[in-house]
């Protein structure tokens, strides 16, 4: 089956905790110079080919459920 990936980030301006302590402990174990911020990712399994109106619909998906778009930015990906 064809896939669609939508991957959900915290915006810039959100703090990221997790991201945070990932990036902290990345420092302690001898990784510097590295941020980290995480995020979702989704990979939904659509029928039949991926057209541009599959995207918007996975796209509208992701706006009403898959993100929450007051705190999270979201990107539609192909494969």
């Amino acid at each position: 089956m064809p896939r669609v990936v939508v991957n959900v980030m915290p915006k810039p301006e959100i703090l990221d905790p997790q991201g945070k302590a990932v990036t902290g402990a990345l420092k302690r174990i001898g990784f510097d110079g590295m941020t980290v911020r995480q995020g979702k990712r989704f990979e939904v399994e659509v029928d039949g080919e991926i057209t541009p109106e599959v995207l918007e619909r996975v796209s509208q998906a992701a706006e009403k459920l898959l993100a929450n778009t007051v705190i999270e930015a979201y990107e539609v990906v192909a494969g």
